[in-house]
């Protein structure tokens, strides 16, 4: 197998490792080149020496209709400070060569198509990356990525969410490889009681389906919230929080030291008491 397949298995070996240790993994995202290249890099190293055990690299887009706010106005400042798929591969490669922690990289499929699926999988893999996340992929339209994403030793994550029938979820499953994203609400109106049992039902039945360990996002900011989805699912993915500590931070220095502080407080909640 060409590419690198040390850092897809990298990837399976933390994710079990947590699993050993009664917690789930903490999963950290942050866009490239937010809010400069360097300083992304720096803040996705500072967040893996806080705690996180996986990094999600975003690749920053115009129209990030998945995207919450709050990424939206970092990707916003990253497309401005002219940020492009090779920063991103960078910023992969960098913060894997300084962390030794997996990191994948997360995208819409448009810019990859743009760029070419076999030359973005050789150059993810080349520089260090543990796979990708393609959130708006379908599974059925996948099979030219996955080609590619298996020939160069990366994971494919694809996202599943509670509107996808167990039908569905077992088609998704199959095809993925790494782990399985689980994407929820967190919800607007405080009940956050009834959406983590969405989210619980959703990693019930995505579970029934597959060995691959199931991660949760639904806007986890704390580490009281991070405890509630680690006692149902393998691992805990936070990204809004982390930008937000760096938007508000006055400084880079700040910021740095903020999501460091949240990763290492939010994998305290990550570890299971019972």
């Amino acid at each position: 197998m060409a590419g690198n397949a040390g850092n897809r298995e990298l990837l399976g070996t933390v994710l079990a490792k947590a699993k050993a240790e009664n917690r789930a993994a903490l999963v950290g995202y942050l866009p490239a080149g937010f809010p400069d290249i360097e300083g992304g890099i720096r803040a996705a190293c500072a967040m893996v020496e806080g705690g996180c055990d996986v990094i999600e690299i975003g690749l920053p887009h115009s129209d990030p209709v998945l995207d919450g706010p709050v990424i939206q106005t970092a990707d916003d400042i990253a497309l401005r400070g002219g940020v492009r798929i090779r920063d991103v591969i960078r910023t992969v490669g960098e913060v894997h060569a300084r962390t030794g922690a997996p990191v994948l990289c997360m995208t819409y499929w448009n810019p990859v198509d743009q760029y070419g699926a076999e030359r973005f999988a050789a150059d993810l893999a080349d520089a260090g990356g543990a796979g990708c996340i393609l959130p708006d992929l379908p599974v059925e339209e996948s099979e030219v990525w996955r080609k590619a994403g298996e020939e160069h030793g990366l994971a494919t994550v694809f996202v599943v969410a509670p509107s996808s029938r167990d039908e569905r979820l077992r088609k998704i499953t199959a095809a993925g490889s790494g782990f399985v994203y689980a994407a929820s609400l967190m919800g607007v109106t405080g009940t956050r009681e009834s959406v983590g049992e969405q989210a619980q039902d959703l990693v019930r039945r995505t579970r029934a389906t597959t060995g691959l360990p199931v991660c949760v996002g639904l806007g986890v900011s704390n580490a009281e919230q991070a405890a509630e989805v680690a006692a149902f699912a393998d691992g805990v993915i936070v990204g809004s929080a982390f930008v937000k500590r760096l938007l508000d931070a006055p400084g880079p220095e700040a910021g740095l030291a903020d999501v460091r502080t949240l990763a290492g407080e939010l994998a305290r909640g990550t570890v299971r008491t019972g």
